[in-house]
């Protein structure tokens, strides 16, 4: 069957990994029996995100991959034979670190890891303090359900990283999130924000064909003091013409389910043939910083 069930983890966080952890094993179990096959995390969950500010104590929640959260997730994708993208903050060697996701397949094999490439640092998303920029590429697995690309929260605006990843065959890129609002900005920009956020990535699913599942985190985080970050939820899932298939509210916890047809992956394709027109011959200067 080309149909194949869609579940994204949406929730607030806690100052204890561990209740992190079991939550969102606990909204998983949900998802798997609700019928989801392919399940995706929020970037970072295991905690509050830390990188609200530049603090060398942070560096204690890293952890390798393989390690706690994937086997965690493994023993999971195995009893329910489902798919499961799981953020991880890794700690790849000693002063090396990533955000990153684990790709584990229905049979709780570790298929692989992708390493967030675009690393921000703006203000209160200090990224660049805690993460090496990724070194993995952009990847597609095939997995029990569909083949599967991942990338992850800054990623999203980045329409090189959606097109490479729909290249290497991905039908569905995941992205795990952590986006919210300044609060003093909310009211003046905050409509605009969350709107620019949905609409690039939906273009993503437009210009490649595919389908695109956004998992972004709620609540209102302040770790680092200050006014905090509140995040705006609004978890969605948008097929290949664009379009919101399912879209979770902005203020609360939400496994949000999303049955998706594969085949209108082709089918989107062969009608309109973004891919089939691309003037690669033309596109050098892409690896340029700027040609003006």
């Amino acid at each position: 069957m080309s149909t194949v069930t869609l579940g994204l983890l949406q929730h607030a966080c806690t100052p204890d990994p561990a209740a992190n952890l079991a939550r969102a094993l606990a909204l998983a179990e949900t998802a798997a029996q609700r019928g989801a096959r392919i399940i995706c995390t929020q970037e970072l969950f295991r905690s509050p995100y830390f990188c609200q500010s530049e603090d060398h104590a942070n560096f204690a929640l890293a952890e390798p991959v393989p390690g706690p959260t994937t086997a965690a997730f493994q023993e999971l994708a195995r009893k329910h034979a489902v798919v499961v993208i799981a953020s991880v903050f890794e700690r790849r060697a000693a002063g090396l670190y990533h955000n990153a996701a684990a790709v584990i397949d229905a049979d709780g094999s570790l298929l692989g890891v992708y390493r967030k490439m675009h690393i921000p640092d703006d203000p209160l998303y200090y990224e660049k303090f805690y993460f090496t920029p990724g070194d993995t590429g952009f990847q597609a697995w095939t997995t029990r359900y569909g083949r599967i690309g991942v990338l992850i929260c800054w990623d999203q605006w980045y329409p090189e990283a959606a097109r490479l990843t729909a290249l290497a065959g991905a039908e569905i890129i995941f992205y795990p999130t952590a986006i919210g609002w300044h609060p003093r900005e909310k009211a003046r920009d905050g409509a605009a924000q969350q709107s620019a956020w949905e609409t690039v990535q939906r273009a993503h699913a437009i210009a490649n064909g595919c389908y695109v599942a956004a998992v972004n985190r709620v609540g209102l985080e302040r770790p680092a003091g200050g006014d905090g970050l509140e995040f705006w939820g609004q978890s969605f899932v948008a097929g290949p013409g664009g379009q919101v298939l399912v879209r979770a509210p902005v203020d609360r916890e939400e496994v949000l389910l999303a049955t998706v047809d594969l085949a209108e992956v082709d089918t989107t394709r062969t009608h309109w043939p973004f891919l089939r027109d691309r003037r690669i011959d033309a596109y050098g200067d892409l690896t340029k910083r700027f040609t003006g």
